[in-house]
């Protein structure tokens, strides 16, 4: 081979190589920030055709409706826990700090934080729904496919049936 050739052959394998781990240690990396939106009962049930469920320490987001009777506050802290359902499933969400004016019992949220023992999420933001003409599209498929049964009939985390 052509000294020449064999040169231009090596440095195109480096810059190959160089694109290659480029792109692995950027996917890498965006990996950790990928927030997933889930909903009650994808956590409880899983998600997709392989019913894929979060695993412990995963972050993610969770969406439905605020359980009416369901939200307890700390006298002493910020600390409240609730919980969000669908039609098929109820989790349980701890959040410390001031929770958005709109949010209420019976209300649309998002909580954005880590699925923690006992699939109770422990969230760091909490995003109440302020209008009732935007939806985002994964939010507004997943509320249509998950709340087409009685929303009274739910799974509660311990994946016992139970009315609200």
């Amino acid at each position: 081979m052509n000294p020449r050739r064999k040169s231009r052959l090596y440095l195109a394998i480096v810059v190959l190589i160089g694109v290659v781990l480029t792109c692995t240690l950027v996917l890498y990396a965006l990996r950790s920030n990928i927030d997933l939106f889930y909903t009650p009962s994808e956590i409880l049930l899983g998600k997709g055709e392989n019913h894929e469920k979060p695993e412990v320490g995963q972050r993610l987001r969770i969406g439905g409706m605020v359980m009416p009777g369901s939200v307890k506050r700390d006298d002493k802290t910020l600390l409240v826990n609730f919980k969000v359902y669908d039609a098929r499933g109820a989790i349980s969400v701890t959040y410390e700090g001031i929770l958005p004016d709109l949010f209420r019992e019976g209300q649309g949220v998002v909580a954005q934080g880590v699925l923690g023992e006992g699939n109770v999420v422990n969230a760091r933001e909490v995003l109440a729904k302020h209008d009732e003409k935007y939806v985002p599209p994964e939010v507004e498929d997943a509320m249509k496919v998950n709340h087409q049964g009685p929303a009274s009939a739910y799974k509660d985390n311990d994946g016992e049936a139970g009315k609200s």
